[in-house]
């Protein structure tokens, strides 16, 4: 059967703003309430979508959600506030093994990784034992718990216990890091391309993480997530909302106009920093979810239920590939 996103996204360049056609496709589809963070990644996305019209030509009506933080989302989403949020996957997957069954899309690829002040004497992983980390979220942080499997199998070491660990919010661990109080932070790539690059550099990404514990591909850790009964319920208007996306996604791939439409959204210090957001938002954006994803984040389930994710392995969750949306599936 052919996959409704891509038929849709097939037909979006042939149905003026305009025209009838849209507006009966407009009339026949539900508002779709859509949750992101004011000044995140997402919004930018839904400015794009609006701004170039993607979502007049394709009957799409979205109903923002405002959340304060991306700690909202899921409990936005699990108590009927919207329909559609970004998390991450085992998180999803975690709700479907407590019965609560959900449908997860790629959204970004883009990973954070572990920054220092340019002017430290840290180099390597092993020169953390002693010093102050920050990691962003908590100890059960997917990135940290792979940074963790990481450390012990390149350098033997327990890096949770050698190293003076702080958990918190992203953007308070940057401002931490700036003023000197943190020596080293895991934290997101939305808060590490803002730290100014003369100032600050990277002794290792998560990229690196994934390649040294063989993860290839390196699937998308966030996604846009719902529950099958909004599937059930709004199939249209999902398989709407995920060929907007791509849509918008392809015009932010390549156009200047695009991103200086964002400039007050992204709020960048300055266009050193504006340009590092572009780069980094465009690295992430990744294709539907295939075969060969599948395969690497049934492994990197397992890396994470072994190093300790104890909301994964207390709740007895299983890999469940029906958690995934697969194109033409």
């Amino acid at each position: 059967m052919m996959d409704r996103r891509r038929m849709l996204l097939g037909t979006l360049a042939l149905i003026p703003a305009g025209s009838m056609t849209a507006a009966r496709a407009r009339a026949a589809l539900a508002p779709l309430r859509v949750a992101s963070v004011k000044f995140g990644s997402v919004n930018w996305l839904l400015e794009t979508i609006k701004a170039e019209g993607i979502d007049a030509r394709l009957g799409l009506t979205i109903a923002p959600v405002e959340l304060s933080n991306n700690q909202a989302g899921p409990i936005s989403l699990l108590s009927g506030g919207s329909d559609i949020i970004v998390s991450d996957w085992p998180w999803a997957l975690r709700q479907r093994g407590m019965g609560e069954p959900l449908k997860f899309a790629p959204y970004s690829a883009t990973l954070g990784a572990v920054m220092v002040p340019a002017a430290s004497d840290i180099k390597t992983l092993d020169q953390l034992a002693g010093r102050r980390l920050g990691v962003a979220g908590s100890g059960i942080d997917k990135s940290w718990l792979l940074l963790q499997a990481y450390a012990r199998k390149t350098l033997n070491l327990d890096l949770a216990s050698k190293a003076t660990v702080q958990y918190g919010a992203a953007p308070l661990l940057t401002e931490q890091l700036r003023a000197g109080s943190l020596d080293a932070v895991l934290n997101f790539w939305t808060q590490n391309v803002r730290l100014e690059p003369a100032a600050f550099r990277e002794v290792v990404s998560m990229k690196a993480v994934m390649a040294a514990l063989e993860i290839d591909p390196v699937p998308a850790f966030v996604g846009f997530i719902w529950k099958e009964a909004t599937q059930a319920a709004k199939p249209a208007e999902i398989a709407a909302f995920l060929a907007a996306s791509e849509a918008a996604n392809a015009v932010l791939a390549k156009s200047d106009t695009a991103w200086d439409r964002l400039k007050p959204l992204v709020k960048a210090a300055n266009d050193i920093e504006f340009a590092a957001v572009r780069q980094a938002y465009c690295s992430g954006i990744v294709p539907a979810w295939r075969d060969a994803d599948m395969k690497s984040a049934e492994k990197l389930m397992q890396l994470l239920v072994s190093s300790g994710d104890s909301e994964l392995a207390g709740a007895g969750t299983r890999f469940d590939p029906k958690l995934f949306h697969v194109a033409n599936a």
